[in-house]
């Protein structure tokens, strides 16, 4: 096939070719990095490449493999370029940050080992904010990642190289992960698919705090459903060094079915969740919008509430990331040099950290409960609810963060993705799905969520809908 064409495949059709060795991993391998060479230094989705010939040779190993009967998995062969927030075995975590350490990690993270196994072949990293703060992909290491279909504008994070890479065709999937959003939030801004699985879904890192850490999750970014939900396949699986992840099997990758018929499904919209929640003109509108598209598919929309305080939502949240945050970066506030060299964002969380005590603690676990409880009240009356998933358009790659949504002054750098955060509290599995796009071509998405663990259900209803919106096939104009 011809390079471009190979590039065209679904992760889930191209693994099927590698598999029947009517596409060889080499021609994948060669295909991808003609690719990268051609359009990341526009775009700067990939850092930390490595050699060409390196990658070929480790390629063509696999296509061996298969000569002689043997298949490593799901991804055998798939060039794989890993959040550089996570450990790639042989390659820098620079977490975004002059300060994290310039030796290559010893060891894969968790998921990105169980990738590895299933035949994938680590190429390098994918770029991310300073320590992952910030739904906007821009650090002082590598630089800022540009949209895939408007380039002087914000890539959204902190999954954002990740993103990019696969709207561009860089990569066949991408992993991510997401506290505020930064596996949805990207995938919203560049036309992708991302997912937050269900807490405890995809395990965390065994060498981390092992507790408190539910906040944030790794999970699967595709270009289409299907392939998405085959990398959740991939990474998830419970792991007894991670006492908080899910016992629940998902399916093999290769044995995963998605279709499914939809009809009758009950599907609640938020909107934005609540009512003096900005959102930029037009968000509302292209949500509004998609809801046709379920009703066509048989679903029931009906518009409905979170029965939560916003306030109550707000203060759960900055309490218990300050907590985390300030947990794990707070060893250099003893160092002034060291803290002087943190991006202001990272400072303001480490030092709200310092006031925190435990009646505030244990308040924001209150407050955190009653947003599950909120949910569990509208699954009584529905399967699913939707709403956008971020506040905001695309902004000019220039800033660090929107000082305003629709005239409303932000008081915080992330109080533009406010709208995320009850889905991350409650833990469920949320969807980010294509909503098309508004003013001047940019794109926009929304997040599907259903009860904790109804992880396929999720897929399944989204892969209905992928199918019937028509989105996927607006490509980015690069690849015009």
């Amino acid at each position: 096939m011809p390079p471009a064409d190979i590039l065209e495949l679904t992760a889930t059709e191209l693994s099927r070719r590698i598999t029947s060795r009517s596409v060889s991993c080499r021609e994948l391998m060669q295909a991808s990095l003609a690719r990268i060479e051609a359009l990341n230094p526009r775009f700067n989705a990939i850092v930390s490449l490595r050699e060409s010939e390196a990658l070929l040779t480790e390629a063509s190993e696999r296509d061996a493999e298969l000569a002689r009967g043997e298949r490593r998995g799901w991804m055998h062969g798939f060039p794989l370029a890993v959040k550089d927030l996570s450990h790639a075995a042989g390659l820098p975590t620079s977490m975004g940050s002059p300060l994290s350490p310039r030796s290559p990690a010893r060891a894969d993270s968790l998921h990105v080992a169980r990738m590895r196994e299933a035949g994938a072949i680590v190429i390098g990293k994918t770029n991310t904010p300073e320590f992952g703060l910030g739904s906007h992909t821009y650090n002082t290491v590598f630089g800022i990642t540009r949209n895939a279909y408007a380039p002087e504008r914000s890539a959204g994070g902190s999954s954002g190289g990740a993103a990019v890479a696969l709207a561009l065709g860089m990569l066949p999937v991408a992993d991510g992960s997401d506290m505020m959003g930064s596996l949805r939030n990207p995938a919203a801004f560049n036309n992708m698919i991302g997912m937050r699985p269900s807490r405890g879904r995809v395990p965390g890192d065994p060498e981390q705090e092992l507790f408190f850490q539910q906040l944030g999750t790794e999970g699967p970014m595709g270009r289409t459903v299907e392939d998405t939900a085959r990398l959740l396949a991939v990474q998830a699986g419970f792991d007894s060094r991670v006492p908080l992840s899910a016992p629940q099997p998902l399916p093999s990758p290769d044995a995963l079915q998605i279709d499914a018929d939809v009809q009758g499904l009950r599907i609640g919209w938020l909107g934005s969740i609540w009512p003096e929640l900005p959102l930029a003109p037009g968000i509302r509108e292209l949500g509004e919008s998609a809801l046709g598209i379920f009703r066509t598919l048989g679903c029931e929309v009906e518009p409905c509430t979170l029965d939560v305080p916003r306030e109550h939502n707000w203060s759960a949240w900055l309490r218990l990331r300050q907590l985390l945050v300030g947990g794990k970066l707070g060893a250099y506030l003893s160092d002034p040099k060291l803290f002087a060299q943190l991006k202001p964002e990272a400072q303001w969380e480490i030092e709200q950290s310092r006031h925190l005590d435990a009646a505030s603690l244990y308040q924001a676990s209150l407050y955190r409960s009653n947003v599950y409880r909120a949910f569990l009240k509208l699954f009584e009356r529905f399967d699913f609810v939707l709403a956008p998933t971020a506040q905001v358009f695309p902004f000019d790659a220039e800033l660090h963060w929107p000082a305003e949504v629709a005239g409303v002054p932000s008081d915080t750098y992330h109080r533009w993705m406010e709208i995320v955060t009850p889905f991350t509290l409650a833990g469920l599995p949320t969807l980010n799905v294509r909503a098309g796009f508004g003013e001047g071509g940019l794109p926009m998405g929304l997040q599907l969520a259903g009860p904790i663990h109804a992880d396929l259900d999720v897929l399944r209803l989204g892969h209905a809908y992928d199918q019937a919106c028509g989105w996927a096939s607006h490509r980015p104009p690069a690849l015009a």
